[in-house]
C-alpha cells in the first residue's frame, strides 16, 4: 500500500515537471511530436503503478528522455524552418478572397461540413461573410471576415474601411519565408527595400508581416 503511494506521488511530480518543461500548450494547440510524447509520458507513467516489480527509476529515465528529444526538436525547427515543416507541417488556406479552396480541402482530407463546423466555433455562421480562413498547424482555423461584416471599432469612425487582406509572415526570426512572397506576388529585394527605408536589416527583424495592400507590422529583435 505504502509502496503505491510513494510512486504514484512519484511519479505524479515528475509528470507535472514534464509537462511544465514542453511548455503551456493545450491539447488542441499541440504539434504532433507533442502530442505524441504526451501520451508516451502517460503510458510510460502507468507502467510502474501497474507492475510494482519494476523500479520507479526506469519509468523516470524513459520520461526525462522523450522529454529531452521533445525539447531538441522544438530547438531544432527553431533554427531549420525545412525540419519545423516536415515535423509540424504548415499552415493552409481553405478559404481566400471568400472562395473555398477545394484542392486544399482535399489535401488535408476535410469536407465541406468539417469546414463549417469549424466556422461555427469561431462563431462564423454565414461562409459568405468570410475573406480568408487558415488551417494552423496546431489544427486551429483562424478567420478573417470580409469588411463589411467585421464589427465596427473606434477606429473605423473616422477610418473608412479597406477591403480585407490576410497578413502574412515574410520575415521570421531573421529569415526570409519564400512562400509567402510567393504568395503576396513580392521579391526579397521589395522586401529588403522596405527594411531599408525603416534603417533595418533582417538579422535585427524577430517577425515583419505583410498584405496585400501593403501594410507592414515589424517586430524588432529584442536588444
Amino acid at each position: 500500500m505504502f509502496i503505491t503511494v510513494y510512486r504514484t506521488i512519484i511519479l505524479y511530480i515528475i509528470v507535472i515537471i514534464s509537462v511544465r518543461l514542453m511548455g503551456k500548450r493545450q491539447i488542441g494547440e499541440m504539434q504532433p511530436g507533442e502530442l505524441v510524447v504526451t501520451l508516451l509520458i502517460s503510458d510510460i507513467a502507468a507502467m510502474p503503478l501497474q507492475d510494482t516489480n519494476q523500479p520507479v527509476l526506469f519509468g523516470v529515465a524513459a520520461i526525462f528522455t522523450l522529454v529531452t528529444l521533445e525539447i531538441l526538436m522544438s530547438v531544432i525547427e527553431l533554427k531549420s524552418f525545412f525540419m519545423r515543416k516536415l515535423i509540424s507541417g504548415k499552415s493552409v488556406i481553405l478559404i481566400k478572397d471568400g472562395t473555398i479552396d477545394q484542392k486544399e480541402l482535399k489535401k488535408v482530407r476535410m469536407t465541406v461540413l468539417d469546414l463549417v463546423e469549424m466556422l461555427r466555433n469561431q462563431q462564423v455562421f454565414d461562409l459568405s461573410t468570410v475573406s480568408f480562413a487558415v488551417l494552423e498547424t496546431g489544427g486551429n482555423l483562424s478567420v478573417l471576415l470580409k469588411s463589411k461584416s467585421q464589427p465596427v471599432t473606434a477606429g473605423d469612425l473616422n477610418v473608412k474601411k479597406g477591403s480585407a487582406e490576410l497578413p502574412l509572415p515574410v520575415i521570421s526570426d531573421g529569415k526570409l519565408l519564400s512562400e509567402s512572397l510567393a504568395a503576396l506576388g513580392i521579391t526579397r529585394k521589395e522586401v529588403l527595400n522596405r527594411l531599408s527605408s525603416e534603417k533595418l536589416k533582417p538579422s535585427q527583424v524577430m517577425l515583419m508581416t505583410l498584405d496585400s495592400n501593403g501594410n507592414t507590422n515589424i517586430v524588432k529583435k529584442a536588444v
